[in-house]
């Protein structure tokens, strides 16, 4: 029987799916932690601003509220207000007056400068806007102290993964704790399977294929009078300074996966990829899909697909084949060279990961722990620009030269009056990378 109070947080979910974007699975039921924190011995309320208000910033924030019952909303940037208003009004529609959550209006801040208005108010900082303007918000969150959620990636071009990776550093030395949002680190079944392979359940991984195949996602038409730097940064996703294209603002994940298994970062990567149905003006400069084979040290090669064209195959999914054995991660299932099941993952109501994010963010926050996901977060980013780097020039590309690279799309200080790095051409037409001839530096 259910109690009232799983009821109020059932509707509540419900309630909030129906009126936000939030990513596929963001919000399930989950159980919460509070229980689990009973040893915490710091008592102080924790202040928290949310950097980023759409739809995951928003999903974010709730969570955070969720993890630790002394943690309270205290500040909101965004570059748009209308965004900030409406992430503000369905995070207190989610709690439907369980929680009051009162922001004051001064301290809802909009503008490309509202992020460190935000951090200065705050002990935690939830960074969530278009990944290509993480490595700065990053690097002035540490630079006051605070402990970070962030949403991967963590940049969108080898000029910010390096100043996350020098940024990071810096952070475990001060013992911040910084959790990144590839969540299926978090995730019971994820961790099942890796601790089946540490222990050599499959042997050595020689090969794996990863997926993001789907439909795709949103897009905003231009409207009267916008300007080009609004038109961009409200279709963010179709611009790879803002973005990084979708192998890496979603494929990350299975990508991740594939490090993360193997233990290790490829040593090159190369592949194809272009636009077959996603190619109209509203679609920016990105692919709409993407193959890449990536090898490791060890000889493994990974083969990554990432494709957005409705009406065909979809699949999110990881598969990893070893010297006794493979693995399907989506069907839960390992079986041996010759397809005897090994091992067969219980179908059971699992934590939802990305609330066990936050739980754990808030619990080693108060134990005095750390938590430091950032460089394999980074290292990952790069995994899947290094990625793009390939399928856009046709070459083969090492994850050395790839690091090294020049490579830097994101102007370090912007207004509304800054010229975006791309702009169309006199058709309203943005330029393709064409394999063959685009330069990955």
């Amino acid at each position: 029987m259910k109690n009232k109070s799983n009821s109020f947080k059932n509707k509540s979910r419900r309630s909030f799916i129906k009126k936000t974007s939030i990513a596929t699975g963001a919000i399930v039921a989950s159980p919460l932690f509070v229980e689990a924190m009973s040893n915490v011995h710091a008592e102080k309320k924790l202040k928290v601003a949310l950097v980023g208000c759409g739809g995951r910033g928003s999903g974010a924030a709730i969570q955070a509220l969720k993890a630790d019952k002394n943690v309270e909303l205290v500040a909101m940037a965004d570059a748009f207000k209308d965004r900030l208003e409406s992430s503000l009004k369905n995070i207190n529609e989610y709690f439907e007056g369980a929680r009051n959550i009162k922001i004051k209006e001064k301290n809802r801040f909009v503008g490309f400068d509202a992020y460190k208005k935000a951090i200065d108010l705050a002990d935690v900082v939830i960074l969530t806007t278009p990944p290509g303007f993480r490595p700065y918000h990053f690097e002035y969150a540490i630079s006051q102290e605070k402990h970070v959620f962030m949403e991967k990636p963590l940049a969108t071009d080898p000029a910010g993964v390096r100043k996350v990776l020098s940024v990071a550093k810096i952070a475990k030395e001060k013992k911040l704790n910084v959790v990144v949002g590839l969540q299926r680190h978090y995730e019971s079944k994820y961790l099942d399977f890796k601790n089946k392979v540490d222990n050599g359940l499959i042997g050595k991984i020689r090969g794996g294929q990863v997926y993001w195949n789907s439909d795709g996602v949103w897009t905003n038409k231009r409207q009267p009078g916008q300007s080009e730097l609004e038109y961009q940064m409200r279709n963010w996703y179709y611009f790879t300074w803002l973005c990084g294209d979708h192998i890496l603002e979603q494929h990350i994940h299975n990508i991740d996966v594939a490090n993360w298994f193997i233990g290790d970062y490829p040593v090159s990567a190369q592949g194809m990829g272009g636009r077959e149905v996603r190619n109209g003006r509203d679609n920016g400069e990105i692919f709409d899909h993407h193959f890449v084979e990536f090898t490791y040290a060890s000889g493994a090669v990974i083969s990554s697909q990432c494709r957005h064209i409705p009406g065909c195959m979809s699949r999110v999914d990881e598969a990893f084949q070893g010297t006794k054995g493979s693995i399907e991660i989506g069907k839960g299932e390992i079986v041996d060279l010759d397809g005897k099941m090994l091992y067969k993952y219980p179908k059971r109501e699992d934590p939802n990961p990305y609330q066990v994010e936050h739980d754990r963010l808030f619990a080693s926050i108060r134990n005095g722990g750390l938590i430091s996901d950032t460089e394999n977060g980074a290292k990952s980013t790069l995994t899947a620009i290094l990625g793009r780097m390939a399928t856009y020039s046709g070459q083969k590309i090492t994850f050395k030269q790839a690091l090294e690279s020049k490579m830097k799309l994101v102007p370090e200080e912007m207004t509304w009056n800054s010229i975006p790095p791309v702009k169309p051409d006199k058709n309203g037409n943005y330029q393709i990378p064409i394999p063959g001839k685009t330069k990955f530096i």
